[in-house]
């Protein structure tokens, strides 16, 4: 098979690994890929303009690609699954209309609260005074999300009214987002474990996977600004079976249905963002697509040939594959970002160490925000740079191999946080 891969950070990186493993694989293209990407078995780099998504459809058609992939979620939220549906081409992913689970978080909600999906309460604000009048009513803490796409980091949860204003001002004022942010949603500030639990599904069955548990705030001890994550573990001992199982039948099962009922059936992979809530898990927020750097932890547990699992999501037969993940083991992946990230950073600093992971199991180092310059040499090209990740026997063998490789890493600026999975490897060791 020939495949086409959208994207160039981590979860590509990650992608790219897992599908090179198949042996239906021939040859990935990716676009644009990068340089942990470039160097994998199987797989080549090409340049091509991803917003034109007809131009995508070209390369597809007149190179013979047999499954197109697609990483990122502005791709889908653009349509490009409906272009290449159009042109008779194979993608894995969601429509443009299914995709608005995560390209709009004023239409997640609402969706939630017409099918009894269990969520914070909420309020879609068009305006400024609107949002500041709800904040005065309801009172902090409360979180202030932008309703469209921001990289994962148009979400603030404000511990006082002033916060809260402060970034109604930014998203709907000086649209800090673009006009990802002209629209806002206020909701509950719900307390409570995190955790992530992505699913398969072909629009009828729904299949979850190994849940995992991210760490958004930039700083230890979860202060500071949300960035797109510093690190994450898999699986997450919070998410236990009863838990899980509550998940599905409350949360997974009726949106999918949810979505099918609205006519915008969801073929993919969805991302739930959960709060664990002593009345169960509630949704925080969707993903049309699998989590960076939730899929650095996750597909490296995954048994399954990905290539099986992807077509039978887009044939409708998912309900014919057996699901099967290495549960017995734990991964984690700590972030190495450049200093100042979330907000302004150096980038094109030599990166050295890479090679130390080459030949050694159980280590990974998958590529967020880097490239080859003028010399050839891999230099940093982004906030999040690389995740380095570890498998180990349980938790806290696998935290202790992921910052021992950590240490392999150098460059200039680099910056990581030291607790990745800490409170819960305290707690379980």
């Amino acid at each position: 098979m020939r495949l086409l891969l959208i994207g160039g950070g981590g979860r590509e990186h990650a992608l790219a690994w897992k599908l090179a493993q198949s042996p239906q694989v021939e040859t990935i293209y990716a676009a644009p890929g990068n340089p942990g990407i470039a160097l994998l078995d199987k797989c080549e780099c090409i340049d091509l303009p991803l917003q034109e998504l007809e131009k995508l459809a070209d390369y597809a058609e007149a190179n013979c690609i047999d499954l197109t992939v697609v990483g990122p979620e502005a791709s889908l939220v653009e349509g490009i699954a409906d272009v290449f549906k159009a042109r008779g081409l194979a993608l894995f992913g969601p429509s443009k209309a299914a995709a608005e689970l995560e390209g709009s978080k004023a239409f997640s909600k609402q969706l939630m609260e017409k099918y009894g999906i269990p969520t914070a309460f909420f309020k879609v604000c068009e305006d400024i005074e609107t949002a500041k009048a709800y904040i005065k009513e309801k009172g902090a803490p409360i979180v202030v999300k932008a309703d469209g796409l921001a990289a994962g980091k148009g979400v603030v949860v404000a511990m006082t009214e002033a916060e809260a204003f402060a970034a109604v001002d930014d998203m709907m004022g000086d649209l800090k987002f673009g006009g990802a942010g002209a629209r806002v949603v206020l909701e509950e500030f719900m307390e409570g474990e995190e955790a992530s639990l992505l699913a398969f599904t072909d629009g009828d069955t729904i299949v979850s996977m190994i849940a995992a548990q991210d760490h958004k705030r930039i700083n230890d001890n979860d202060e500071g600004p949300n960035t797109g994550g510093m690190g994450t573990y898999a699986p997450a001992p919070v998410m236990t079976d009863i838990l899980r199982l509550k998940a599905v039948e409350k949360v997974l099962k009726p949106t999918i249905a949810a979505m099918k009922a609205e006519g915008r059936p969801f073929k993919g992979v969805i991302f739930f963002g959960l709060m664990l809530t002593p009345d169960g898990p509630k949704v925080l927020e969707y993903n049309a697509r699998f989590g960076d750097p939730e899929a650095q932890v996750v597909l490296p547990r995954l048994e399954n040939d990905i290539v099986d699992v992807f077509e039978a999501c887009i044939d409708g037969t998912l309900d014919q594959v057996d699901l099967k993940f290495d549960n017995d083991r734990a991964t984690v992946c700590v972030i190495l970002a450049s200093d100042g990230y979330p907000v302004e950073y150096k980038k094109g600093f030599p990166i050295e160490g890479l090679e130390k992971f080459k030949g050694k199991d159980d280590y990974y180092v998958f590529h967020s925000g880097t490239k080859f310059n003028e010399n050839g040499q891999i230099v940093t090209n982004g906030g999040r740079v690389l995740g380095v990740t570890a498998t180990g026997k349980d938790l806290k063998e696998a935290r202790k191999k992921a910052y021992e490789a950590t240490e392999w890493i150098s460059f200039e600026n680099k910056y990581m946080r030291h607790d990745i999975g800490k409170a819960i490897d305290d707690i379980h060791s």
